[in-house]
């Protein structure tokens, strides 16, 4: 069970020992003004979130945080890169940023919904082929493309699972979709999980160029047509996708738990 100064050293970035004096005098009280004096008190991590007051600034205490990202065209998913802006730094200011993590990657040229989690084994199961999270993407090609064959293998060999592939009138078209001139046909595709550069290889191989890329949804996510790109907003994956991670079968000779792909890519 989380202590209170671990869990307010954490939420903050300060030392154990900078925490422990300042609750050892008086300065952590609840909402209600009664002092919290001891740093080893315990908290039900049912009762997280959970606000005090800390050095007369209100702070809520967390052991966890998600959100969900309007990742723009132009900026890389990563941490840090030398050459471009991340989408790292977009969300380093949430509760709990230097923690945060992005839940698989959108190249630089592709926009759209971005997962942040601060948990290593959720964000496993999320990308990881075996749980099979369905990613829906809407693309703005050169012109019209051949319908797939049963057994679509790319040059890599691999064969990628299209749940969906329809054309996209125009009206359905997501504000976070870059539609640039030159474009001869809009697409929607709906994958399960995702290799590198995936749906640009799949319309590859069926005879059109993407010229614009957007994932407008995730599982049972999808990306809210008001979230301006660039933005963010707090959700709870583990309510979200309750029930839903269920592996597929172990193929013969497959190890269970295996890490993800190191190539792993959603677009």
């Amino acid at each position: 069970m989380p202590r209170l100064d671990l869990l307010i050293a954490h939420n903050l970035g300060l030392s154990r020992g900078q925490v422990t004096r300042v609750v050892r005098s008086g300065r952590v009280r609840t909402p209600e003004g009664e002092p919290l004096r001891d740093p080893g008190l315990k908290i039900a991590p049912s009762a997280l979130p959970r606000t005090v007051i800390f050095a007369d600034e209100p702070l809520v205490l967390r052991v966890r945080y998600h959100l969900l990202q309007h990742k723009p065209v132009g900026v890389v998913t990563a941490l840090r890169d030398d050459r471009h802006r991340t989408a790292y730094e977009l969300v380093r200011g949430a509760p709990l940023g230097r923690d945060l993590r992005a839940v698989g990657r959108l190249d630089l040229d592709t926009s759209g919904l971005l997962l942040w989690t601060t948990e290593g084994a959720l964000l496993h199961r999320l990308t990881h082929p075996r749980y099979a999270v369905r990613r829906t993407y809407q693309a703005a090609l050169t012109g019209p493309w051949r319908a797939p064959p049963p057994e679509l293998e790319l040059d890599d060999g691999h064969r990628p699972e299209i749940l969906d592939l329809r054309p996209l009138a125009a009206e359905e078209v997501h504000p976070g979709l870059h539609v640039p001139e030159g474009t001869g046909a809009l697409a929607s595709i709906t994958i399960a999980s995702g290799k590198f550069h995936e749906v640009r290889r799949i319309f590859a191989a069926l005879g059109a160029e993407v010229l614009g890329l957007c994932r407008v949804s995730f599982g049972p996510l999808e990306l809210p047509r008001d979230l301006p790109a660039g933005e963010h907003r707090e959700i709870d994956l583990h309510a979200l996708f309750a029930g839903t991670l269920h592996p597929a079968p172990l193929a013969p000779g497959e190890a269970p738990d295996e890490a993800p792909d190191p190539l792993l890519e959603d677009e």
